[in-house]
């Protein structure tokens, strides 16, 4: 499992997201930006994996915070399989230690930006738990470019929701319009939000990935505490 970042809420946690972050960066780096999210965050637990450190062959070999290989940036790219398969393997060790924790499977959201969002999309997609949704940012989905990498079937009801920028230099604007294509046509409910940005996120994204998540994880009556 990777090290990562944890935010505990103020009580007892009845919910987790899981956010992975971006190619040569840390678990660190969205941990800044839980308050302009404007979530409740009073039972939600923040997890933020730290990427291992692995050779890149697209900066030249070096070794950095790495989810997967990249061999090139091109919209037609080559994927890591192997790479890319572990890394959800991890993913999906985090959410079974909630589940052991009590956390109940449709109150976990998987996050991603980019590289760290194929990562979301894929080991939530390929999971046959009902996670409350998976929140792709600044991505691509890897099944679009390995058809290996496709789900026989997808879980049902999993909300997806995709927001990109319209001037990312890194990861074009159209590779979000094919993730949320491919996963349409795949039978998963997608909502897509364009945000006039390059590949980084903005204030108002983040107040639409706060309202999104309360969405998503709206207190179950029948489970508050009687405090």
């Amino acid at each position: 499992m990777f090290d990562a970042v944890v935010v505990e809420p103020s009580k007892k946690a009845d919910s987790a997201v899981i956010w992975l972050h971006g190619l040569g960066a840390s678990g660190n780096d969205f941990e800044p930006v839980l308050p302009l999210l404007e979530l409740d965050n009073q039972t939600t637990r923040f997890i933020f994996p730290h990427a291992p450190e692995l050779p890149v062959t697209v900066n030249g070999g070096m070794s950095m915070p790495a989810w997967y290989d990249i061999e090139h940036i091109d919209i037609d790219r080559t994927i890591d399989v192997p790479g890319i398969s572990l890394s959800a393997d991890r993913v999906d060790a985090i959410i079974q230690t909630q589940m052991d924790e009590d956390i109940p499977v449709n109150r976990i959201i998987l996050v991603g930006f980019s590289q760290g969002g194929a990562v979301a999309l894929y080991a939530g997609v390929r999971s046959k738990q009902p996670l409350a949704g998976i929140l792709a940012l600044s991505t691509y989905w890897v099944g679009a470019q390995d058809s290996s990498l496709i789900p026989g079937r997808a879980p049902e009801g999993l909300p997806i929701e995709i927001h990109h920028g319209t001037f990312d230099p890194v990861v074009p604007y159209v590779l979000g319009e094919q993730a949320r294509d491919a996963l349409s046509v795949l039978g998963y409910p997608v909502t897509f939000q364009a945000f006039a940005m390059p590949h980084s996120v903005v204030p108002e994204q983040l107040r639409a990935i706060g309202q999104w998540m309360a969405l998503r994880l709206k207190p179950d009556s029948s489970s508050r505490s009687k405090e």
